[in-house]
C-alpha cells in the first residue's frame, strides 16, 4: 500500500501545487478527482461502504469523499488546520467500513498540504483481498 499511498499524496501535491491553498473541499475534491483521473490512479468518488455491527451489515452507509485502490478512504478537508474530531471521524469511518487504510488530507494552509496516513492492523488481511 505504500506506493498506493505515494500516488495518491503525489496527486493531492499536484493539485495544491497547482490551486493553492484557502479553496473549498469541492474544488479540491473536484481538481483531485481530474488528477487522479490524468494519472490513471483508480478511485471511486462518494462511494456508499457498508457499516458493520457485530458483523452485521447496517442500513446506515457511510460516503467517503474518496476511495482509492480499493481500500484507501480518503476524508478532504479545508480547514486552518487538522483537529483531533477529524481523525477520529476517519478512524471511526476506517473501523466501521473495515478499511485498513486512511488519509486525513488538508488543502487549506497556503504553503503546503496538510495530511496524516492511517493503519488500522485488524483490517491489514483485507488489503490482499481488495487488491485483486
Amino acid at each position: 500500500m505504500a506506493d498506493e499511498g505515494f500516488a495518491l499524496m503525489s496527486a493531492a501535491f499536484a493539485v495544491h501545487n497547482e490551486v493553492g491553498g484557502g479553496l473549498s473541499e469541492e474544488i479540491y475534491q473536484e481538481c483531485l478527482e481530474l488528477e487522479l483521473a490524468d494519472r490513471s490512479i483508480v478511485y471511486e468518488s462518494q462511494v456508499v461502504l457498508p457499516v458493520f455491527y457485530k458483523g452485521q451489515k447496517l442500513k446506515r452507509t457511510y460516503i467517503p469523499d474518496l476511495l482509492t485502490h480499493g481500500s484507501i478512504v480518503v476524508e478532504l478537508k479545508s480547514v486552518s488546520n487538522l483537529a483531533q474530531g477529524h481523525e477520529a471521524q476517519l478512524l471511526n469511518y476506517m473501523r466501521l467500513t473495515r478499511k485498513p487504510v486512511g488519509y486525513l488530507i488538508n488543502f487549506a494552509p497556503i504553503k503546503e498540504v496538510e495530511w496524516k496516513r492511517y493503519i488500522l492492523s485488524e483490517f491489514t488481511s483485507n488489503l490482499n483481498s481488495n487488491l485483486h
